[in-house]
């Protein structure tokens, strides 16, 4: 196994087995509200801390960018972590939230992991060594179009809320051609679940570096695409499609007429 992806994988199981522990105190649990419905437990933080003590201990020069505790500097390599994507979700006892860990060499992602704690579950890709799913080799789906699809998404929310209307006329377009959507609430499950061909496309506004980081390198290590809204290159900046080849271009079609202006570069 790729170092950086062992010293990820073993993080991950760790934060994974903290995160567990605590589910059963959801009700008496610390959390705070970091803007209106966007909340982060005692449990972010110690698995945050949990992941960055461990890849310390075997890379301490290395830098991060983590959803709790921000950038810290650090040489050449930064690891990009979600300690506990759908934190919400979690809070909540709804069994659907991950462990997401990527790392990122002079800018280009090289490994990524993410773990589904409750399923023990493990995603993981190493930059042209592909992706494997607890172990085992994974490609995204064959499926040509939307026509039968399985689409995951996530719907707008806090700031991004203005984009409510233009999110529901892509929704809308969607649901009209595929055979399915579903909303499940973690954006790092949502990619792992393409990467795996579980799901056959994706496509979300407004996330973060953290969210999307070790998905997108799932993705692309499984044979799929990843873009902006217009099928633009993506740049972890936020406002994303992917899915296999044929249905990343259809979905990117589809949603086109819906995608506001400052949202297609």
């Amino acid at each position: 196994m790729h170092p950086l992806l062992n010293i990820a994988v073993r993080a991950a199981r760790r934060a994974g087995d903290l995160i567990v522990r605590n589910l059963d105190r959801g009700p008496n649990l610390e959390v705070s509200a970091k803007s209106r419905n966007d909340f982060v437990s005692e449990v972010d933080r110690a698995a945050e801390a949990e992941i960055i003590a461990i890849i310390r201990k075997s890379y301490p020069r290395h830098a991060f960018l983590a959803e709790e505790s921000g950038r810290t500097d650090g040489e050449e390599c930064t690891w990009i972590i979600d300690p506990l994507d759908g934190t919400t979700n979690f809070l909540h006892g709804f069994p659907q939230f991950a462990v997401s860990i990527a790392c990122e060499y002079r800018g280009r992602l090289e490994v990524a992991v993410v773990f589904d704690p409750m399923r023990s579950e493990l995603f993981t890709a190493a930059r042209g060594e592909g992706t494997q799913l607890d172990g085992k080799r994974v490609r995204v789906s064959k499926r040509r179009g939307l026509e039968g699809a399985l689409i995951g998404t996530g719907f707008p929310y806090r700031a991004n809320l203005k984009y409510l209307k233009p999110y529901l006329g892509m929704l809308e377009v969607v649901m009209g051609a595929a055979a399915g959507v579903r909303r499940p609430g973690s954006a790092a499950l949502d990619l792992a679940y393409v990467a795996s061909g579980r799901t056959d496309g994706f496509w979300e506004i407004g996330l973060s570096p953290w969210d999307t980081a070790a998905g997108t390198l799932l993705i692309t290590e499984a044979g799929g695409m990843v873009g902006t809204l217009t099928g633009r290159e993506y740049r972890q900046d936020g406002h994303i499609v992917a899915g296999s080849p044929k249905v990343y271009a259809a979905l990117i079609e589809a949603i086109a007429p819906h995608v506001p202006a400052e949202l297609a570069g």
